[in-house]
């Protein structure tokens, strides 16, 4: 076993060095967009095509600088913490909440064929639905706290999950099956080595959108009412025209979003050992 560590060690700077050039270019490119959007909306690098007036563009468009000036005084005032703190509450609620459900109600409908022909007409019909309409709604139910915002984002992450966990026991290989209840495996034996394990692949695949539709769901409903979270600071700057904030929540927002996103690659690595090492190498 202790020969395995210094190995297993070895693999992963061979790993990171070997993306080391990958880092560069992603860099790269964010650096680039990040110059070339400061100097389109510089008045004093290059005239706007766009407006008579040069400093229209900044208006319109805001300016990187400011913007990550905006960020950094966020962060060095504090400001931010306790509207970051609502909304990434709201959003891990609503993610979570949405994964349960969504894997509990996708396994139960794909394993009872009855029930499943029965609820599939509503089922599709809740899920064709706008459901940021639902906001307004869930405000006046839940109110303007947490709540209803947890209840949005768990509406846009049930749907995405629940259909991918649902075609993901659908999927399964009647070989596999016939094999399994061949050699006596019982409905919690199929359930637990063959349904899960089949329908994991689909519900990490649902995983990393659901990341999004969270954050979606805690910034539209801290968008349309609210009194704290990132959402609501968005909705105060364009109030009174301030762009450069506006931005500053944007950048915010993706960068939170990526590294749940990552949490969520992370997990699907440890527990999704049994792929095959092309597959994990995908999203190394």
């Amino acid at each position: 076993m202790n020969n395995n560590k210094p190995n297993n060690s070895a693999e992963k700077k061979r790993s990171f060095f070997a993306r080391l050039p990958l880092i560069f270019w992603q860099m790269l490119l964010l650096v680039s967009l990040f110059l070339l959007w400061h100097v389109l909306t510089s008045p004093t690098l290059l005239p706007s095509f766009y407006f008579k007036d040069p400093f229209k563009a900044a208006f319109f468009f805001g300016e990187p600088l400011k913007v990550l000036e905006r960020l950094w005084r966020w962060f060095i005032d504090g400001e931010i913490y306790p509207h970051l703190w609502v909304t990434l509450v709201e959003t891990a609620l609503a993610f979570f909440i949405g994964t349960v459900l969504g894997v509990g109600f996708g396994l139960w409908l794909a394993l009872s064929a009855f029930l499943s022909d029965i609820l599939e007409p509503y089922i599709k019909g809740f899920n064709a639905m706008p459901r940021v309409i639902l906001a307004p709604i869930f405000s006046v139910w839940f109110g303007l706290g947490i709540a209803s915002k947890v209840a949005l984002g768990v509406t846009l992450v049930f749907f995405i999950v629940f259909f991918n966990v649902y075609q993901g026991v659908k999927e399964v290989s009647p070989v596999i099956l016939a094999n399994a209840k061949m050699l006596g495996a019982s409905q919690r034996q199929l359930l637990r080595h063959v349904y899960l394990p089949s329908a994991m692949s689909w519900v990490f695949a649902s995983l990393h959108n659901a990341v999004g539709l969270a954050f979606v769901g805690a910034v539209v409903g801290e968008y349309l009412g609210s009194a704290a979270g990132v959402g609501y600071l968005i909705h105060q700057a364009e109030g009174v025209f301030d762009i450069n904030t506006v931005f500053a929540g944007i950048l915010l927002l993706t960068a939170f979003a990526l590294i749940l996103d990552w949490a969520v690659t992370w997990a699907e690595k440890k527990l999704m050992v049994w792929q095959p090492q092309s597959n994990e190498s995908k999203h190394a």
